[in-house]
């Protein structure tokens, strides 16, 4: 296959070199290059916001918004020999030759960067699509855990974008369930010297207004909320119960979050992630629920050098199993217990070279599947692999068994949706139908959870709809929610808050607000 890609030769970034030598490692496939000026260009000024801003908040600048040499991208390229089989247009001028498909970039139906960077600064999370002609060839709600930082907006933006246009090119496109054809967003902008310093000005505030708020509080504290299930669940109330939620207490210098159920001979057990404020490290622990609730505090029950999360536990073949998050260690790994809830040794690497959040596993139609969102596309050989957003790309693999070999989805990313990739716990069944816990994350990490009917599960393709978006309010006070898991006898959430520091001889001391 021959194809064109279409870009403005003389806005050449790293983003577009890493798209190029990706698909370079495709059998069959030659790249060709069109370099001439084009539309769509960035404002001049918002090089100088970038250049604010890492200076200010000491980002680098080697990520994918990185400008390089035109020459760079050309000695990768193939010279074009006759016409293209497709264009690739990246700037939203291209003409083909007759009978010569040509695949548009947009960013919520504008072409070019400037309509990207539009998108943000209205504080957007962009639709990115291609379209032929009037047809969707993919699209995806891009997103970050920057919001309000523009430059990490703008440069997670154009991994996710890489990240959809490999998936397209490979067959399987993602495509958003119900968004329809994106509405074009407002004209991008300059930056003109008062704005920009007023800008400038904003964002010092901010800084120094967030780092007192460091200095007096821990945020975000994130809270497990329990009851006990004498009636309908979230799943068929899609609302907090009118009794509200009973709070798992802490000391305050830690949080508990990602609540993770589990039934046993005597009853109820729960898991968390167990966060240090001071250390800034989690480790899992547990605490088991009598008929009135908790029976004292959690107990770390799993440790490592890092970070662990989201223990997302399950019963099979008469012993106990966990797969937490471990992003840090670029693998998902396989726990047994030995003496539960504690007693956890490894069992087995279930996939590695990637940094997957949240791993979810379902049993379904005689295969397991593995769910997880996947930073950058999966590949940690790339000059960006840290790059990009934790939230908004969904991956899929399947196995014969839990313990493996796990195969990815040849559609991967099968979604990409920061209102929808994320989970948020266990998937359940209900009236032979599957649900999924969601985390929409648009207004920040976490802000709210969702509900999704996945509506297709299988080697060809998946499918998913958002029927319910639940957030917090006076019946679970806070800033977002992020799980939901229950027993037969108990239903868990969690969502964010903060706790206040006090010091007393020079030491630190949290309470709640």
């Amino acid at each position: 296959m021959r194809l064109s890609v279409r870009l403005d030769g003389g806005l050449c970034r790293r983003w577009h070199l890493r798209l190029i030598e990706r698909l370079l490692h495709r059998p069959g496939l030659s790249v060709s290059l069109d370099l001439s000026p084009g539309p769509g260009a960035l404002p001049p000024n918002a090089a100088l916001l970038f250049e604010l801003e890492a200076m200010l908040r000491r980002l680098p600048r080697t990520g994918p918004a990185l400008r390089v040499e035109r020459a760079d991208l050309l000695a990768r390229a193939s010279a074009a020999v006759g016409a293209p089989d497709l264009i690739l247009d990246l700037c939203g001028d291209a003409v083909a030759p007759p009978g010569v498909p040509v695949w548009r970039l947009a960013f919520d139906g504008a072409s070019g960067e400037a309509a990207l960077l539009a998108s943000l600064l209205a504080g957007r999370p962009p639709v990115v699509s291609l379209t032929e002609g009037g047809r969707v060839v993919a699209s995806g709600r891009v997103g970050t855990e920057a919001r309000g930082i523009m430059l990490t907006a703008f440069e997670d933006a154009l991994v996710r974008t890489t990240s959809l246009i490999l998936a397209a090119l490979g067959g399987a496109g993602p495509r958003l369930a119900s968004d329809g054809t994106p509405v074009p967003g407002p004209a991008p902008t300059g930056f003109a010297a008062a704005a920009l310093a007023a800008r400038a000005v904003r964002t010092c505030t901010r800084m120094t207004g967030r780092l007192l708020y460091a200095l007096c509080t821990w945020a975000p504290h994130w809270r497990v909320g329990w009851r006990r299930l004498e009636g309908p669940d979230l799943i068929d109330l899609q609302a907090h119960p009118e009794t509200g939620w009973n709070t798992l207490r802490d000391d305050g210098r830690r949080f508990y979050a990602d609540p993770f159920p589990i039934t046993d001979a005597a009853g109820t057990v729960l898991f968390v992630e167990d966060y240090s404020h001071v250390l800034q490290k989690g480790v899992i622990s547990a605490v088991r629920f009598g008929a009135d609730g908790p029976l004292g505090a959690p107990v770390p029950v799993l440790e490592a050098a890092h970070h662990l999360s989201y223990p997302f536990v399950f019963a099979e073949g008469g012993a106990y199993w966990m797969v937490p998050e471990s992003g840090a260690t670029g693998t998902l790994d396989l726990y047994r217990a030995t003496a539960f809830p504690g007693g956890w040794v490894k069992e087995a690497t279930l996939i590695s070279g990637l940094n997957a959040s949240d791993p979810t596993l379902l049993r379904h139609d005689g295969r397991w599947w593995l769910f997880a969102t996947v930073r950058d596309d999966g590949e940690q050989d790339g000059p960006f692999a840290a790059w990009g957003s934790y939230s908004d790309s969904l991956h899929l693999w399947s196995a014969p068994d839990f313990r493996g070999p796990w195969t990815p989805h040849p559609a991967n990313p099968v979604l990409i949706d920061i209102a929808a990739a994320r989970s948020g716990g266990r998937i359940v069944a209900r009236d032979g139908a599957l649900f999924r816990p969601v985390q929409d994350c648009r207004d920040g990490y976490g802000g709210a959870l969702g509900l999704a009917r996945i509506r297709r599960l299988d080697e060809a393709g998946y499918a998913q709809s958002v029927e319910m978006i639940l957030r917090s309010g006076p019946r679970f006070p806070g800033t977002g929610l992020h799980t939901l898991n229950r027993t037969t006898h108990f239903e868990f959430i969690d969502g964010a808050g903060r706790v206040r520091r006090r010091f007393r001889s020079g030491t630190a001391v949290a309470s709640e607000t």
